[in-house]
């Protein structure tokens, strides 16, 4: 944890009184005692959700809870402007993917279902809001960051597609991860982008010539195929500037 994330829950004063104060509890406080073996003085990154960041120092630590004195100021780092759809990934998988993407800076998550994806997959309990956003957290505690991504679940690719992609993806380049494709995958781009991520065995032909047909390109990362957890961090690394 690079980042100790406050919530309106735990904000006893708030910041413009300057400094703020804040009491924490559960997993954070755990993670301060015997990760960060802080003690009463010391300082500590801090960042309110969907706010700003700054430091906070440590003014009483207790078995079950600790308090905070903090000042904000410093603004959290850009996001990336990529909005992520990505087929279901298998449930094992899905936790550290979520972590990978709010880590990396990704807003908008759209898990949306695909030919290969096993129906199962939907039924996975680190689907229910509470475990998304726990992942989420865990991502930007990872990256210092605070803005909380959006995640959209779109369980029927026909109707997605047709009746509710080109409105979220207008002004945005389009691109869907083929590793049949002929273009290699672009590098460093400046414009707003959307990526298209298939699961393992990847998108059937049907999936990839509606997504072409809503102007789509079809990019490839070379001749090696990778599982969708390394993928991820691969293309987004490769796409951002």
């Amino acid at each position: 944890m690079n980042l100790l994330l406050l919530e309106s829950g735990d904000i006893v004063k708030p910041v413009d009184a300057t400094p703020g104060r804040a009491v924490i509890s559960g997993r954070r406080l755990t993670h301060v005692q015997d990760v960060h073996k802080a003690e009463v003085g010391d300082t500590l990154r801090v960042g309110e959700l969907n706010g700003e960041m700054g430091t906070a120092t440590i003014v009483r630590l207790e078995k079950d809870e600790l308090e905070l004195e903090y000042t904000l100021g410093t603004p959290p780092p850009a996001p990336l402007e990529i909005m992520v759809l990505l087929a279901l990934p298998r449930p094992k998988m899905l936790k550290r993917t979520f972590q990978t993407l709010a880590a990396m800076g990704v807003k908008r998550i759209v898990l949306m279902n695909t030919y290969r994806v096993e129906k199962s997959y939907w039924q996975t309990p680190w689907l229910k809001p509470e475990a998304i956003r726990e992942q989420l957290i865990l991502g930007l505690e990872q990256a210092r960051d605070t803005v909380m991504p959006e995640v959209i679940l779109e369980k029927r690719f026909k109707p997605f597609v047709e009746d509710r992609l080109t409105e979220m993806t207008v002004g945005m380049r389009k691109l869907v991860a083929h590793p049949v494709s002929d273009v290699e995958c672009p590098r460093q781009l400046s414009e707003p982008a959307v990526l298209a991520i298939g699961p393992e065995g990847g998108f059937i032909p049907y999936e990839v010539e509606r997504l072409v047909e809503f102007g789509f390109e079809c990019v490839h990362l070379g001749q090696r195929i990778l599982r969708v957890e390394t993928a991820v961090p691969v293309l987004l690394s490769r796409l951002s500037s």
